[in-house]
């Protein structure tokens, strides 16, 4: 039997701080339930105290308790409103729609869902907006009346209850519609789910004091940064955050042409040694005051919980497609790298807290940004003990397109037989022996085995060096000479092509174009298994939207298309699911939520993407796969950002970064042959290790 479940709430703390802000001021107004296909009943939790008998007897007869967020919203609202009969909701009985849609690759937005499906009278209210705004949530200040209620508004109210009933129906029909090979029917990915509620529900510790103690910081750097600015421009632009303002001036008064105000165009720059010195000064402003992310701070000293933490930061499945977490709130998954030792950030934590974080350093903002990963620590009688998969993805890549000199470089290197395979990859592509790479030449090798793995150009490459201090300009000197004419002349074909046929050269100069189109080219003849497979994936997904209920195995997976959906079926039995695909003449698509516009929208994809697509959700399989076993050995897992678990252990020697890192790197029994390795830290606060 189910039963369906949804609840209608109001506090005065704005759900922009994080629901379990918002969950320990609310109160449920309404409480609506079905039993199976049954009538939809409503509970007016203000007007009736006493919860009704049947809804409780639904509760313990029921075999499951649906809901639509149920576990990252209303299960956190009835722990606070209705304590209860919250315990009356056990773990192990409640399901998510809104988690069935994600683990399908479609939006969890119920709206959304009823409009993709077309639910017609079963469709979620629109109306329901304005109602929620009306009941659920406090009025604006300058209005007489702060609250509306039953009382005040008696027909809207009746309205209210009906939007409320027909989320019921929406949900309810959705789950019909819906796949159900990832969630529920799948068992372990259920049980992963639980566990995920347990981590969201505990949450991280957090030193409050040195986000507050920040803030202050940032805003007084900001006031001096802002007084800098004016004084600069003579009055004419009074803030160096605004970018076209700050572009005109210095073009028309310096006659120097930016063409955009991003951090490495402004970095290069910097290194002219012909850019005046009054421009100079304002790009380093500029820097400045654009490098802190204080807007994460202040979410985080908005969500924290009274009793000091933080909860509610990944959404189970919620990464599009490969069923990675989404981050909420706080987003820890984007945290900047340190750009300064981290000796240096525990100093900064001190002069933060103390208020004199400008005595030490002549850029506060950088310091401030650098604290960022300082504010997780761990609670008395505890530490955090963190622990990540070493080049997951890589390892994936290779073990899925078969190359198999790659997978015996990973095996010899987690040996201590082997070089890095940073080192590895260099000398592979560049045909030099190892002990000729350098620390410079290895950064190009860990650009080019994390950017062009999966179909990536020169773009890939680009957004790689940016990221790890790649210096163009001087690769462009130094590699040259090291790059086989063939393949030179290759790359000058393509640079040639693409100015003719006005494809993008990212403004690069010919001779550094080159040189990173090369560098692409000699990683693919390096790597022909990796290279091969993009094809031979592009084609099986073609052939399988072309014939329905025939499988097409490439390696380790597996496509099929199932009535709408195609699906690639991982080793771990879980697939990766393709709404409404098509095999079109140059590409394939499928209906997804497009990334930049947020919206639901035809989206193309191609090898190198299927195989991104592949790795990733591999790569998410295998940590998932040793959690539970991770949890049984006493590590609270708190946070998952990408392939590392942040746990807390209890303080002492049973536990540490070795024992962690042996635990998540047990390889799992349907990967095979999958070189897998691990490595962390231990401490009182977080870092970047």
């Amino acid at each position: 039997m189910k039963l369906w479940l949804d609840t209608e709430t109001y506090s005065e703390v704005p759900i922009a701080n994080g629901t379990h802000a918002y969950a320990e001021k609310a109160e449920v107004l309404l409480l609506t339930w079905a039993v199976d296909e049954g009538p939809v009943q409503c509970w007016e939790a203000t007007e009736r105290l006493t919860v009704p008998i049947d809804l409780i007897i639904a509760i313990q007869t029921a075999d499951e308790h649906w809901w639509h967020n149920g576990g990252m919203f209303d299960r956190v609202a009835m722990k606070w409103a209705q304590p209860a009969l919250y315990a009356r909701l056990t773990y192990g009985k409640w399901r998510d729609t809104m988690v069935q849609a994600l683990a399908h690759g479609l939006p969890g937005s119920l709206g959304a869902l009823s409009e993709i499906f077309k639910l017609g009278g079963n469709s979620k209210d629109k109306r329901g907006k304005q109602l929620i705004r009306m009941f659920c949530m406090p009025q604006p200040k300058n209005s007489t009346l702060r609250r509306k209620t039953r009382s005040t508004h008696p027909v809207e109210w009746e309205e209210f209850k009906e939007y409320a009933k027909s989320d019921i129906r929406a949900m309810r029909e959705l789950h019909k519609k819906m796949p159900k090979w990832n969630y529920p029917n799948n068992a372990e990915e259920l049980n992963l789910w639980f566990l995920d509620q347990r981590m969201n529900m505990a949450g991280i510790y957090v030193d409050t004091e040195l986000a507050e103690k920040a803030i202050e910081a940032v805003g007084a750097e900001q006031n001096s940064l802002a007084g800098r600015t004016h004084e600069a421009t003579d009055g004419m632009v009074s803030s160096a955050t605004q970018r076209d303002a700050l572009l005109k001036f210095i073009l028309a008064e310096h006659g120097v042409s930016l063409p955009d105000m991003r951090a490495d165009t402004l970095e290069r720059r910097l290194a002219d040694a012909e850019l005046p010195e009054p421009v100079r000064e304002l790009i380093a402003i500029r820097l400045m005051a654009s490098t802190s992310s204080v807007s994460k701070f202040k979410r985080l000293v908005r969500g924290v919980s009274s009793d000091g933490y933080l909860r509610g930061l990944t959404q189970f499945n919620g990464a599009a497609r490969t069923g990675r977490d989404a981050h909420r709130l706080f987003q820890p998954g984007n945290m900047m790298r340190p750009t300064i030792p981290q000796s240096d950030i525990e100093i900064g934590i001190d002069a933060i807290k103390a208020g004199c974080a400008d005595l030490i350093t002549d850029n506060v903002m950088e310091l401030t940004s650098n604290t960022m990963r300082s504010v997780i620590i761990a609670p008395p009688g505890y530490k955090i003990v963190v622990s990540d998969l070493a080049n997951i993805e890589g390892r994936v890549a290779a073990w899925v397109a078969g190359e198999q000199w790659k997978l015996e470089a990973f095996r010899k290197y987690d040996a201590g037989t082997g070089p890095d395979l940073y080192v590895k990859a260099y000398s592979e592509a560049f045909r030099v022996p190892l002990d000729a790479v350098d620390k410079k030449l290895r950064q190009i090798g860990k650009v080019m085995e994390l950017m062009l793995a999966y179909g990536g150009g020169v773009g890939a490459f680009l957004t790689g060096a940016a990221t790890y201090g790649v210096d163009l300009d001087e690769l462009a000197r130094t590699a040259r000479g090291t790059i086989l004419g063939s393949v030179w002349e290759e790359a000058d074909n393509f640079w040639e092509w693409s100015v003719e046929t006005k494809r993008n050269t990212y403004g690069l100069a010919h001779g550094t174009f080159c040189v990173c189109d090369s560098i692409k080219r000699m990683w693919r003849a390096s790597n022909p298994a990796i290279s091969d497979v993009w094809a031979k994936l592009e084609n099986a997904a073609r052939n399988a939207i072309d014939n329905p209920g025939e499988d097409f195995r490439v390696g380790k997976v597996t496509f099929r298309r199932d009535g709408n959906w195609l699906r690639c079926i991982l080793p771990s039995g879980r697939a990766l699911c393709y709404p409404s695909p098509r095999d079109e003449e140059e590409t394939i698509t499928y209906m997804g939520v497009n990334q930049y516009t947020r919206q639901w929208s035809r989206i193309k994809t191609y090898g190198g993407k299927l195989l991104e697509n592949i790795c990733q959700a591999v790569a998410r399989d295998v940590m998932f796969y040793n959690m539970p076993r991770i949890e049984e050995e006493r590590y609270s897992i708190r946070v998952r950002i990408h392939d590392e678990l942040i746990t807390y252990a209890p303080d002492g020697l049973l536990y540490g970064p070795a024992h962690l890192s042996k635990l998540l790197a047990i390889v799992p029994a349907w990967a095979p042959g999958l070189p897998l390795a691990a490595a962390g830290f231990e401490a009182y606060r977080y870092r970047k290790d």
